[in-house]
């Protein structure tokens, strides 16, 4: 079984994250990071608490859906931020650091990841990754975020991940992608460095510093999806996003769509998707 070591994470983060650093925890197994934090009391406004394991047992994604990583697999890793007054455009905050996962994967040396909105990251047309963001009101206005990051690492012929949705035909993991793969606990300190600077970052500029890093990395740019929104079904090509994160969609009436809430449920997997 892989073990993270805690020191070396620790000394490998830097001096940004650690004055900001209210809890770092680093679990051989736990049932979710992300549900530890949310029970968990905020950090004071703009510090940090971090939670990682490469062993969970009953990981959540989006709709309550399950996120699997058997030991050994990959990496989960949770941070809560406390922002002293709600951010503009928050939801777009799960699309940020999607934008923050794939700099530091790049940074690393792992290129051609891509983000399928919301919140999936991508790699040779399979699912790498997702990303799960939930919000808990603080007192006077304040508002706890906790963002968790599900990555595949290294994954197992026979796993069975129970791919939920028809564009997901497999998963892909780090180590088949990566000419050379980091090792986790400099992946895990390189995710936290950037990803908090993220929070920092959304804080004091929201949304509007990151948009112009969308295209590029839209997997579902010119292909034609199908996404279930609360209301209805919508089909369309993929347009690129609004400045608020919404998605856009060409449905061929004149006009682009705006998709603020949903899940794709069919993609065009010849799409170019760039």
């Amino acid at each position: 079984m892989i073990s993270l070591d805690a020191e070396v994470i620790r000394q490998s983060l830097g001096e940004a994250v650690t004055v900001r650093l209210a809890g770092f925890d680093v679990f051989p197994e736990i049932d979710s990071t992300n549900s530890y934090l949310m029970q968990s009391p905020g950090p004071a406004p703009g510090d940090v608490h971090i939670a990682v394991t490469d062993n969970q047992t009953n990981g959540r994604g989006r709709h309550g859906r399950t996120w699997l990583s058997p030991p050994g697999s990959g990496l989960c890793l949770s941070l809560a931020y406390t922002f002293a007054q709600q951010p503009k455009h928050l939801p777009a905050l799960t699309l940020a650091f999607g934008l923050g996962v794939i700099d530091v994967l790049e940074n690393l040396g792992v290129n051609g990841v891509q983000l399928k909105w919301p919140n999936d990251l991508i790699a040779d047309d399979g699912k790498l990754g997702g990303i799960l963001t939930e919000t808990q009101s603080q007192t006077e206005g304040a508002i706890k975020v906790v963002t968790g990051i599900g990555l595949n690492v290294d994954l197992q012929d026979d796993l069975d991940f129970g791919i939920e949705t028809d564009w997901a035909r497999r998963v892909v993991g780090l180590s088949g992608i990566a000419d050379h793969l980091p090792s986790r606990d400099e992946l895990v300190a390189g995710l936290i460095d950037g990803l908090c600077a993220t929070f920092i970052d959304y804080e004091s500029k929201g949304f509007d510093g990151l948009i112009n890093k969308w295209p590029g990395r839209d997997w579902l740019f010119g292909r034609e999806v199908t996404i279930d929104t609360p209301e209805r079904q919508v089909t369309g090509i993929g347009a690129g996003i609004a400045d608020d994160g919404a998605l856009l969609l060409d449905t061929g009436e004149g006009e682009c769509s705006r998709i603020t809430s949903g899940s794709v449920v069919m993609a065009d997997m010849r799409g170019p998707g760039k």
